[in-house]
């Protein structure tokens, strides 16, 4: 990925190091994420995020030769598919509204209203917003580095911390109530292995 007159242009390579790198940086840490899913949910967000993962690296070259909106879409499409549970449609919804909001090759500005189309689709689907222990806790805080220029990667890993005292609101972990409080949310922590990842890529790149 290299800067080119303010835009982002991501050639073939770059695709297929990003859809790579994110998938097997979630395979690698599925067992992190059963163990965080057994303290308040139901103890698969680690399996049927592998199982996810595992199928688009299955399509790493189909994927790869997509300019980069299709295969944004096309992942979407996959997880949808593959994940389960409430974890599928949340990351399809992401990564397929990333895909329609994205131009080919993108500037700043571009992927900082994608990424505002992106979470207004997974706050929708979700009924949730921000402050009730879900991956919209680091999907706001990483957008917000990203349009003031900071470590998106720092930002991700940091809001995935400050999960862990909230009370969860939404999801299979809100009805724990006040048990839910000492455990980071197993989607928080997904949505930052998988911002961390495309930011390790993406600075490599650059």
């Amino acid at each position: 990925m290299r800067a080119t007159a303010e835009l982002m242009v991501v050639d073939e390579e770059t695709r297929r190091r990003l859809i790579a790198t994110v998938a097997r940086r979630v395979i690698d840490h599925a067992d992190e994420l059963t163990a965080l899913d057994q303290a308040i949910g139901d103890g698969d967000h680690g399996i049927n995020m592998r199982r996810g993962s595992e199928a688009v690296l299955a399509d790493l070259d189909g994927l790869a030769a997509k300019p980069l909106p299709e295969a944004l879409k096309a992942i979407g499409m996959a997880l949808v598919m593959k994940v389960g549970g409430a974890s599928g449609p949340l990351y399809g919804t992401l990564f397929m509204t990333l895909g329609k909001a994205l131009p080919p090759e993108p500037s700043l500005g571009d992927l900082i209203a994608a990424f505002d189309q992106a979470i207004a689709a997974v706050r929708a689907r979700g009924k949730s917003d921000v402050g009730q222990k879900t991956m919209l806790d680091v999907l706001k805080p990483a957008r917000d580095a990203l349009a003031g220029g900071g470590d998106v990667r720092r930002a991700a890993a940091e809001a995935a911390d400050a999960t862990i005292p909230m009370k969860a609101i939404r999801g299979r972990a809100s009805f724990l109530g006040d048990r839910s409080i000492g455990h980071m949310d197993p989607g928080a922590r997904s949505s930052a292995l998988i911002i961390g990842a495309i930011a390790e890529v993406v600075g490599e790149a650059s």
